[in-house]
């Protein structure tokens, strides 16, 4: 070999030996760079899991409040329903009394309503024809004032109207109920759910 030839062959040793060190250090770099990456990866990684597990028990618990709340309208209108119900079958058992109960609460009813004051009552046109004879002297007896039965009738399923002086006071028995209403619920409700 000539001194030329050593020449280039050491130059081409030491470019070799560059080369290879320069290839070493870029793998060195590509993997502390691909660590880097992978620790990067694992973080974001975790931070999206952690992220999905919030909005999950977010959801979770959003959709237990719902269904709490279903739940919750579900038996308040089940409670309203059969409320209503007790309401409405205590309303027919009036309708359903026989005529010495059904007239006995009607002086019941007019003992209370009635004013100490001379009127009138009028009733349905249906209770009017099956008034009980003496009738009349039972409710001068139970009023608290003299009351004349009218013989005009009025539009009402139960109960009566009385008139004075040209004012009505309406103690029908759908009235009545409809006046009272939401005690009736309050004490109905009281009954069945305490």
């Amino acid at each position: 070999m000539t001194g030329l030839e050593k020449i280039i062959r050491q130059i081409q040793d030491e470019a070799q030996a560059k080369a290879d060190e320069a290839v070493a250090q870029a793998q060195t770099q590509a993997q502390e760079r691909l660590e880097a990456a992978k620790a990067e990866g694992a973080r974001e990684v975790a931070a999206i899991e952690a992220r999905s597990a919030a909005a999950v028990a977010a959801c979770d618990a959003a959709a237990e409040s719902a269904a709490a709340l279903t739940v919750r309208r579900a038996v308040l209108g089940a409670k309203q329903q059969l409320i209503s119900e007790v309401i409405e079958n205590a309303r027919k058992e009036i309708y359903g009394l026989s005529d010495d109960a059904y007239f006995a609460l009607l002086l019941k009813m007019a003992a209370k309503f009635s004013l100490a004051q001379p009127g009138e009552i009028c009733f349905s046109a249906s209770d009017l024809k099956r008034l009980p004879a003496g009738f009349e002297a039972q409710l001068s007896k139970a009023a608290k004032g003299p009351l004349t039965i009218s013989d005009q009738t009025r539009e009402i399923d139960g109960g009566f109207v009385l008139v004075y002086g040209g004012i009505e006071e309406n103690c029908s028995i759908e009235a009545l109920f409809y006046a009272a209403q939401e005690s009736l619920q309050d004490r109905v409700q009281a009954l069945l759910f305490a």
